[in-house]
Protein backbone atom coordinates (compact mmCIF):
# COMPACT_ATOMS: atom_id res chain seq x y z
CA UNK A 1 0.00 0.00 0.00
CA UNK A 2 2.57 2.07 1.04
CA UNK A 3 4.55 1.32 -2.34
CA UNK A 4 2.03 2.28 -4.32
CA UNK A 5 1.07 6.04 -2.52
CA UNK A 6 4.70 6.42 -3.39
CA UNK A 7 4.21 5.59 -6.92
CA UNK A 8 1.05 8.07 -7.22
CA UNK A 9 2.71 10.91 -5.60
CA UNK A 10 5.41 10.51 -7.90
CA UNK A 11 3.34 10.58 -10.87
CA UNK A 12 1.41 13.35 -9.78
CA UNK A 13 4.80 14.53 -9.27
CA UNK A 14 5.69 14.18 -12.91
CA UNK A 15 2.56 15.23 -14.71
CA UNK A 16 2.96 18.16 -12.30
CA UNK A 17 6.69 19.55 -13.37
CA UNK A 18 6.11 18.37 -17.49
CA UNK A 19 3.03 21.00 -16.87
CA UNK A 20 5.58 23.43 -15.53
CA UNK A 21 7.49 23.18 -18.49
CA UNK A 22 4.64 23.79 -20.39
CA UNK A 23 3.08 20.32 -21.20
CA UNK A 24 -0.35 20.50 -22.28
CA UNK A 25 -3.20 18.40 -21.78
CA UNK A 26 -3.10 15.16 -24.78
CA UNK A 27 0.65 15.22 -24.53
CA UNK A 28 1.05 18.86 -26.55
CA UNK A 29 3.84 20.32 -26.23
CA UNK A 30 5.08 23.55 -27.97
CA UNK A 31 8.51 25.52 -26.96
CA UNK A 32 7.91 29.31 -25.21
CA UNK A 33 11.37 30.75 -25.82
CA UNK A 34 11.51 29.69 -29.46
CA UNK A 35 9.89 29.17 -32.76
CA UNK A 36 10.20 25.18 -33.49
CA UNK A 37 10.94 24.19 -37.30
CA UNK A 38 9.54 20.89 -36.62
CA UNK A 39 5.38 19.75 -35.70
CA UNK A 40 6.04 16.22 -34.78
CA UNK A 41 3.39 13.85 -34.13
CA UNK A 42 4.65 10.45 -32.28
CA UNK A 43 2.78 7.71 -32.91
CA UNK A 44 2.82 4.89 -30.43
CA UNK A 45 1.03 1.77 -31.09
CA UNK A 46 -0.11 -0.21 -27.87
CA UNK A 47 -1.38 -2.77 -25.70
CA UNK A 48 -0.87 -4.57 -22.25
CA UNK A 49 2.35 -2.78 -21.85
CA UNK A 50 1.27 -0.41 -19.02
CA UNK A 51 5.36 -0.49 -17.37
CA UNK A 52 6.87 0.35 -20.52
CA UNK A 53 3.91 2.88 -21.30
CA UNK A 54 5.44 4.92 -17.83
CA UNK A 55 8.94 4.54 -18.55
CA UNK A 56 8.32 5.55 -22.27
CA UNK A 57 6.23 8.96 -21.34
CA UNK A 58 8.96 9.64 -18.05
CA UNK A 59 12.00 9.24 -20.64
CA UNK A 60 10.53 10.46 -24.14
CA UNK A 61 9.02 14.26 -23.16
CA UNK A 62 12.23 15.31 -20.98
CA UNK A 63 14.28 14.01 -24.29
CA UNK A 64 12.38 16.04 -26.92
CA UNK A 65 11.44 19.10 -25.00
CA UNK A 66 15.72 19.39 -24.93
CA UNK A 67 14.95 19.16 -28.56
CA UNK A 68 12.55 22.58 -28.43
CA UNK A 69 10.52 20.55 -30.70
CA UNK A 70 6.77 21.47 -30.92
CA UNK A 71 5.31 17.57 -30.76
CA UNK A 72 2.24 15.85 -29.56
CA UNK A 73 2.26 11.90 -28.38
CA UNK A 74 -0.18 9.78 -29.32
CA UNK A 75 -0.72 6.61 -27.81
CA UNK A 76 -2.90 4.25 -30.40
CA UNK A 77 -4.79 1.42 -28.10
CA UNK A 78 -5.45 -1.80 -29.51
CA UNK A 79 -8.74 -3.29 -27.08
CA UNK A 80 -8.43 -6.98 -26.87
CA UNK A 81 -10.08 -9.61 -29.52
CA UNK A 82 -7.76 -9.54 -32.35
CA UNK A 83 -4.33 -10.38 -32.27
CA UNK A 84 -1.53 -7.27 -32.54
CA UNK A 85 -1.41 -5.66 -35.74
CA UNK A 86 1.09 -2.68 -35.28
CA UNK A 87 1.16 -1.78 -38.59
CA UNK A 88 -2.97 -0.92 -38.46
CA UNK A 89 -2.17 1.10 -35.73
CA UNK A 90 0.10 3.17 -37.30
CA UNK A 91 -2.72 3.98 -39.40
CA UNK A 92 -5.01 4.63 -37.24
CA UNK A 93 -2.78 7.10 -35.42
CA UNK A 94 -2.14 8.65 -38.60
CA UNK A 95 -5.24 9.90 -39.45
CA UNK A 96 -6.67 10.74 -36.14
CA UNK A 97 -3.45 12.57 -35.50
CA UNK A 98 -4.57 14.91 -38.85
CA UNK A 99 -8.40 15.33 -37.52
CA UNK A 100 -6.90 16.78 -34.13
CA UNK A 101 -4.89 19.16 -36.01
CA UNK A 102 -1.73 19.84 -38.60
CA UNK A 103 1.60 17.92 -38.68
CA UNK A 104 4.81 18.70 -40.85
CA UNK A 105 5.61 14.59 -40.07
CA UNK A 106 4.74 11.65 -37.92
CA UNK A 107 7.58 9.35 -36.33
CA UNK A 108 6.24 5.92 -35.63
CA UNK A 109 7.64 4.79 -32.27
CA UNK A 110 8.01 1.25 -30.29
CA UNK A 111 7.05 1.89 -26.36
CA UNK A 112 9.99 -0.20 -25.93
CA UNK A 113 12.67 1.82 -27.82
CA UNK A 114 14.16 4.53 -25.87
CA UNK A 115 17.04 6.91 -27.25
CA UNK A 116 20.47 6.94 -25.43
CA UNK A 117 21.57 10.54 -26.65
CA UNK A 118 20.19 13.40 -27.06
CA UNK A 119 21.96 14.43 -30.46
CA UNK A 120 19.47 11.91 -31.97
CA UNK A 121 17.16 14.25 -34.07
CA UNK A 122 13.83 14.12 -33.50
CA UNK A 123 13.27 16.52 -36.30
CA UNK A 124 10.87 16.38 -39.58
CA UNK A 125 12.37 14.04 -42.36
CA UNK A 126 12.84 16.00 -45.61
CA UNK A 127 10.37 15.27 -48.58
CA UNK A 128 11.17 12.16 -50.48
CA UNK A 129 13.64 10.98 -47.48
CA UNK A 130 12.04 8.57 -44.56
CA UNK A 131 14.62 8.69 -41.97
CA UNK A 132 15.23 4.99 -40.09
CA UNK A 133 16.26 5.81 -36.69
CA UNK A 134 16.09 2.46 -34.46
CA UNK A 135 19.00 0.76 -36.40
CA UNK A 136 21.63 0.49 -33.37
CA UNK A 137 19.99 -1.16 -30.36
CA UNK A 138 21.65 -2.75 -27.49
CA UNK A 139 20.01 -6.04 -27.44
CA UNK A 140 22.05 -6.60 -30.92
CA UNK A 141 25.15 -5.45 -29.54
CA UNK A 142 24.34 -2.37 -31.15
CA UNK A 143 25.51 -3.56 -34.69
CA UNK A 144 24.09 -2.01 -37.78
CA UNK A 145 20.53 -3.63 -38.92
CA UNK A 146 20.48 -4.52 -42.76
CA UNK A 147 19.85 -1.54 -44.72
CA UNK A 148 16.25 -2.74 -46.08
CA UNK A 149 15.28 -2.48 -42.08
CA UNK A 150 12.76 0.24 -41.38
CA UNK A 151 10.88 -0.81 -37.87
CA UNK A 152 11.50 0.03 -34.57
CA UNK A 153 11.49 3.68 -34.97
CA UNK A 154 11.16 5.50 -38.70
CA UNK A 155 10.10 9.09 -39.65
CA UNK A 156 7.83 10.50 -42.46
CA UNK A 157 6.72 13.21 -43.92
CA UNK A 158 2.99 13.98 -43.99
CA UNK A 159 2.97 13.80 -47.82
CA UNK A 160 5.44 10.71 -48.12
CA UNK A 161 3.46 8.61 -45.70
CA UNK A 162 0.03 8.96 -48.05
CA UNK A 163 1.73 8.65 -51.46
CA UNK A 164 2.74 5.02 -50.12
CA UNK A 165 -0.76 4.54 -48.40
CA UNK A 166 0.39 3.83 -45.31
CA UNK A 167 1.23 0.79 -43.56
CA UNK A 168 -0.20 -2.73 -44.62
CA UNK A 169 -3.41 -3.57 -42.56
CA UNK A 170 -2.56 -7.50 -43.08
CA UNK A 171 -0.43 -8.23 -40.74
CA UNK A 172 -1.68 -9.93 -37.65
CA UNK A 173 0.50 -10.80 -34.84
CA UNK A 174 4.27 -10.05 -34.70
CA UNK A 175 6.45 -9.76 -38.09
CA UNK A 176 7.31 -8.08 -41.31
CA UNK A 177 4.82 -5.01 -41.57
CA UNK A 178 7.95 -3.09 -41.65
CA UNK A 179 9.77 -5.12 -44.52
CA UNK A 180 6.59 -4.14 -46.57
CA UNK A 181 6.74 -0.78 -45.47
CA UNK A 182 10.71 -0.83 -46.89
CA UNK A 183 9.14 -2.07 -49.99
CA UNK A 184 6.07 0.46 -50.69
CA UNK A 185 8.74 3.14 -49.89
CA UNK A 186 11.23 1.91 -52.89
CA UNK A 187 8.48 1.18 -54.91
CA UNK A 188 7.79 4.73 -54.91
CA UNK A 189 11.08 6.15 -55.26
CA UNK A 190 11.95 7.36 -52.14
CA UNK A 191 14.97 7.09 -50.11
CA UNK A 192 15.76 5.59 -46.86
CA UNK A 193 18.00 7.87 -44.91
CA UNK A 194 19.90 6.89 -41.98
CA UNK A 195 22.18 9.53 -39.92
CA UNK A 196 25.09 8.04 -41.08
CA UNK A 197 24.97 8.04 -44.18
CA UNK A 198 26.67 11.62 -44.56
CA UNK A 199 28.86 11.00 -41.15
CA UNK A 200 29.93 7.19 -40.43
CA UNK A 201 30.88 8.82 -36.73
CA UNK A 202 27.81 9.17 -36.01
CA UNK A 203 26.59 5.87 -35.68
CA UNK A 204 27.24 5.87 -31.73
CA UNK A 205 24.68 9.27 -31.71
CA UNK A 206 21.57 6.83 -32.47
CA UNK A 207 21.93 4.15 -30.45
CA UNK A 208 18.64 2.65 -28.39
CA UNK A 209 18.13 1.21 -25.85
CA UNK A 210 14.87 -1.84 -25.64
CA UNK A 211 13.09 -2.41 -22.01
CA UNK A 212 12.88 -5.73 -21.79
CA UNK A 213 9.80 -7.73 -22.75
CA UNK A 214 8.03 -10.61 -23.32
CA UNK A 215 7.80 -11.80 -27.52
CA UNK A 216 4.77 -11.70 -29.00
CA UNK A 217 3.27 -14.44 -31.03
CA UNK A 218 4.52 -14.17 -34.91
CA UNK A 219 2.48 -14.11 -37.58
CA UNK A 220 2.33 -17.22 -39.71
CA UNK A 221 1.54 -15.81 -42.68
CA UNK A 222 4.53 -13.39 -42.72
CA UNK A 223 6.22 -14.86 -45.53
CA UNK A 224 3.29 -15.34 -47.82
CA UNK A 225 1.93 -12.14 -47.37
CA UNK A 226 5.58 -10.18 -47.73
CA UNK A 227 5.80 -12.19 -50.98
CA UNK A 228 2.48 -10.06 -52.41
CA UNK A 229 3.26 -6.64 -51.14
CA UNK A 230 3.08 -4.84 -55.18
CA UNK A 231 -0.58 -6.58 -55.74
CA UNK A 232 -1.87 -4.78 -52.59
CA UNK A 233 0.24 -1.20 -52.73
CA UNK A 234 -3.27 0.49 -53.93
CA UNK A 235 -6.14 -1.59 -52.18
CA UNK A 236 -4.25 -2.24 -48.62
CA UNK A 237 -3.18 0.49 -45.85
CA UNK A 238 -4.69 4.03 -45.26
CA UNK A 239 -6.94 3.61 -48.45
CA UNK A 240 -8.85 0.80 -47.10
CA UNK A 241 -8.52 1.03 -43.23
CA UNK A 242 -11.12 0.29 -41.04
CA UNK A 243 -11.74 0.50 -37.28
CA UNK A 244 -14.23 1.43 -34.42
CA UNK A 245 -13.14 4.11 -32.80
CA UNK A 246 -13.87 3.64 -28.91
CA UNK A 247 -12.39 7.31 -27.39
CA UNK A 248 -10.36 9.68 -27.83
CA UNK A 249 -9.43 11.58 -24.24
CA UNK A 250 -6.48 13.94 -23.74
CA UNK A 251 -4.58 12.71 -20.95
CA UNK A 252 -2.16 14.78 -19.11
CA UNK A 253 0.87 13.31 -20.61
CA UNK A 254 -0.58 11.86 -23.97
CA UNK A 255 -3.46 11.41 -26.72
CA UNK A 256 -5.21 8.35 -26.09
CA UNK A 257 -6.84 6.85 -28.95
CA UNK A 258 -8.51 3.56 -27.70
CA UNK A 259 -9.72 1.47 -31.46
CA UNK A 260 -11.56 -1.90 -31.92
CA UNK A 261 -10.53 -3.35 -34.70
CA UNK A 262 -11.32 -7.10 -36.15
CA UNK A 263 -9.63 -9.59 -37.92
CA UNK A 264 -12.18 -10.85 -40.97
CA UNK A 265 -11.74 -11.86 -44.40
CA UNK A 266 -11.15 -8.15 -45.74
CA UNK A 267 -8.23 -7.77 -43.53
CA UNK A 268 -6.67 -11.22 -42.96
CA UNK A 269 -5.32 -11.79 -46.64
Amino acid sequence: MIASDSRKENEKAFISRMSTMGLRPGGNYKPENCVSRNKVALIVPYRRRKFHLKIFLRYMHPFLQRQQLQYVVFIIEQSNGSPFNRGMLMNIGYQEALKLGSFECFIFHDVDLLPEDDRNPYTCPEKGRPRQMAYSIDIFDYRQTPKQHLGGVSAFTVNDFQLINGFSNLFWGWGSEDDDLYRRVLHHNLTVTRITDDEPSFGNIVRYRMIDHRKENSNPDRDLLLNGWKYRLVNDGLSNLSYIKLHVKLTPLFTHVLADIRQNPLTSG
